[in-house]
This record gives structure tokens, sequence and C-alpha cells, in this order.
């Protein structure tokens, strides 16, 4: 279908993890509920989240956030998360830098009147932020997550070259696989990072391929969004651990990923190792932590509270060229004979 000549953005970043926000009005979304309108994105305007994601616009580790008007009454704003390969249901992060943005716009428009709270309409569900600024000046974003919960406890495969591996699944709007770097034999803090990418790769295609996931309601939630790598820091106070998390088809987050620290934070609630007193923290590959405390719990599941700081990169006006035959993106090839196979496609 035609599509936007122009699309104005907003990028943002939060712990060194991009998001590139398509401001609201510019495309229209069907569909009752918001999982709908994400699938009418999928199959009406899935070019523009190539042409936002992938290059020469993007990149491999592009991350963004369609806006769009709320299915749920009591949402403010509802978001479909994308990125380089696809669509994700929840995004910690994002999340983090929308708060500011919605906090800052409101201010805008009421600057005798500033705004804190906010509900976002995620598509794993609502979520309420609450957006303040600190002693330094920094815009904090504190999220409520979903109910998260942990889906299996002690599974293990055989993987060649990495041997026997046992991991947990846990839920935190999105699912993960979640195991210390340890039980593959790595120092997670001096092995290469793209060699712990490797096996969290390896380990994603593996169970995607044999271990069903099934979300207890939406079907459009049942999948296995990514493998978290971490270090051995128990969850203390002020103590930071450290994790990789590789989404996606493989793409590498620089923020703790908040989705993945909602995970990891309801599958230590499982094993005793937090309570609501507890208040670890967790950083990624930028080395920007997030602040993690458990807001509601119950035997079988846990709501979190990340906290955050968004901050922006750039405003811009994004042309779309219609005779440009790479308008709408291309995948950087591992091959000369798959960019030849591509061209051909083009």
């Amino acid at each position: 279908m035609s599509q936007p000549s122009s699309l104005h953005i907003i990028d943002m970043h939060t712990a060194g993890e991009p998001v590139r926000l398509l401001l609201p009005g510019q495309i229209t979304l069907h569909g009752a509920t918001l999982l709908e309108k994400r699938q009418d994105m999928k199959t009406r305007h899935d070019a523009i989240r190539r042409a936002l994601m992938m290059e020469p616009r993007g990149h491999r580790d592009m991350y963004g956030a369609v806006l769009t008007e709320p299915a749920d009454p009591q949402s403010d704003v509802a978001v479909l998360f994308m990125h380089h390969s696809g669509y994700s249901t929840m995004c910690g992060h994002a999340t983090i830098a929308l708060g500011r943005y919605l906090y800052d716009e409101h201010l805008k428009r009421h600057p005798d009147q500033p705004r804190h709270t906010f509900r976002i309409e995620c598509p794993c569900g609502p979520v309420d932020v609450r957006v303040t600024e600190d002693a330094n000046g920094n815009v904090v974003s504190k999220f409520d997550s979903v109910d998260c919960f942990v889906d299996g406890l002690d599974e293990s495969i055989e993987l060649d070259g990495l041997g026997h591996i046992t991991y947990d699944i846990a839920y935190g709007g999105a699912y993960y696989a979640i195991l210390p770097a340890a039980r593959l034999g790595l120092d997670f803090l001096t092995t290469p990072v793209r060699q712990l990418a490797n096996a969290a790769n390896r380990i994603t295609d593996h169970l995607r391929a044999t271990r069903p996931i099934i979300h207890p309601h939406e079907e459009d939630l049942s999948f296995l969004y990514g493998t978290i790598l971490t270090d051995d820091t128990p969850p203390v106070k002020d103590a930071i651990s450290y994790n990789l998390c590789l989404f996606g088809d493989g793409q590498i987050d620089r923020s703790p990923t908040g989705s993945g620290v909602s995970a990891r934070m309801a599958l230590y609630h499982r094993k005793g190792l937090v309570t609501e007193a507890s208040r670890p923290r967790f950083a990624g590959v930028s080395g920007i932590p997030f602040d993690a405390r458990l807001c509601r719990s119950t035997k079988d599941s846990v709501a979190v509270r990340i906290s955050g700081c968004g901050y922006y990169t750039g405003r811009s006006e994004m042309i779309i060229a219609p005779e440009d035959s790479l308008t709408y993106g291309f995948t950087l090839r591992n091959t000369f004979h798959d960019v030849m196979t591509s061209q051909k496609e083009i």
C-alpha cells in the first residue's frame, strides 16, 4: 500500500540503547485492540518499520516505537515496539524514554501544571510510569511492569561445543531464557561480547525450534524473545549485576533490558533471593544501571518497578523516496553471494 513520503521522528536513548519514536498521527492503524493494531502494522505498514530500523537510516541493533491511539480508555497513549527484525511485546528502555517524552510534551502545553504520571498501553498490557526530576536535573522514569512469572526452572539442553546447559525461562512482558555465562564455561566479565552473543544466539535458536512457549492469555505473546546471560553477582542492595541480552534475530541490547530485568526479578523472587525490601541494580554493555524493586508479589507472579533515564539525541524528518530501491531498508549481508541474491530480489 502507499506509505507516507516523509516520517517525523524523535531519537532518544536509555542507558545507551536507541529508541526511535515515530510520532503520532502519521499512519492510521486499524483494530479494536492494540494486538489487532500490531497485526495491522505488520500487514500494511511493515515497510515503515523497515525504513526506520534497517540501513541506511538504521542499523542491525536499531530499536523504535510507534505511538498510536490507545484501545484502553484509561491509557494516555499506546505504543508498538519494533526493531530490525520485527516487533516485541514489551520494552522497558523504550517505556522509560517514552515517559520522559510524554512528560516534556505535557509540560510544553501546560508549563504551570506539570504532570508526572502516565499510563501507556503496551502489547503485553498497560503499564503506569511516573516521571520526576532528581537533584542533578535528570528526568527519571519509573514504570510498573505487567505481571511477571517463571515459566520453567532448571531445564536443560545439549549443544555441540557448549555441552550440557541448564537454564530458566521467565516472562517480564516478553519471554527470556536466563542463565549465568559460567554455566557455559565462560567468564562473563572477560569473555569477548561477541563470543557471549554467539552462545546466547545458539541457545535462543535451539529453544525456539524445540521448546514451546504458551502465554496463559494471549497467543500473540507466546514466543521466546531472546536469551539473557548474566554474571554471578547476587541481587543484593547497591550491588550491580551485569547481563547481556540478545533478542530478536540476535540484536544486542545496550541497556540492562527493562523486560529482561523484570523477568530476572520474577526468577529471583521464585528462588527466594529477593523480597519487596530488596533494591538490586542491573546493567548491560553500556554500564548504565536500572534500579529495580518488587512493587507487588504473589506466590506465582510479581510486578516490578524499573527506574532509569531517557535522553534525547535528535529530531528528524526521514524522506521516503519511492524511486530509491533501498528506501525501505536493507540488511548487511554475510557474503557477497548474499548481496548478489538480494539485489536480484529488489
